[in-house]
């Protein structure tokens, strides 16, 4: 049960803490050392699949684990992003692509355990606009967190945009997904 892919998926959970803690300190360069922690742990998301696969080391606890950490990685960044000005015209407007992503992965990962159930998980695979989603959604809040200017341009103003960029994309996923399930959720239960 305990192997490198599985480690650095519980990395990434141990990581949070961290993460939270580093983004309160009163330092000048805590932004750095979050947007280091965030880039660590989504690193380690694409490397605990890639050696997984490689190393033959896939588990159901890996299968169960891996989104789940994700998931909570990305919603404390969401969460800490929108805390980070709760009352300026960005910080306002920063809220509506933070509820739609994780209303989003709570729909979706429902979606997944309900028809999993049914014995139709393949129908709500990861699909490629998921994959485009989650890159749009990394890059949003690396830049986020970073929110320094970046080799002369805006790297908070981009996140914000590249946000924006990954909610659409959310809903379209989302859509993708329930048109998959449609049929499933229109049927009468016997």
């Amino acid at each position: 049960m305990l192997n490198i892919p599985n480690s650095l998926t519980l990395l990434r959970i141990a990581l949070i803490p961290i993460f939270v803690l580093f983004f309160y300190l009163p330092i000048s360069w805590s932004y750095l050392l979050t947007t280091a922690i965030f880039g660590l742990a989504a690193i380690t998301d694409w490397l605990d699949g890639f050696l997984a696969r490689r190393l033959h080391a896939t588990s159901a606890f890996g299968a169960f684990l891996d989104p789940v950490a994700d998931k909570l990685m990305v919603t404390t960044a969401l969460v800490l992003l929108v805390d980070r000005n709760p009352t300026s015209y960005h910080g306002i407007l920063m809220t509506i692509p933070a509820v739609v992503i994780i209303g989003r992965e709570i729909a979706i990962s429902a979606l997944r355990e309900w028809m999993a159930e049914l014995g139709a998980k393949r129908q709500v695979a990861v699909s490629y606009i998921g994959k485009v989603k989650t890159t749009a959604q990394m890059m949003a809040l690396l830049l986020l967190l970073y929110r320094e200017p970046l080799y002369g341009f805006d790297a908070a103003e981009w996140g914000f945009w590249l946000l924006y960029l990954a909610a659409i994309l959310t809903l379209w996923s989302m859509t993708v997904y329930l048109l998959a399930a449609w049929p499933f959720l229109r049927a009468k239960k016997e």
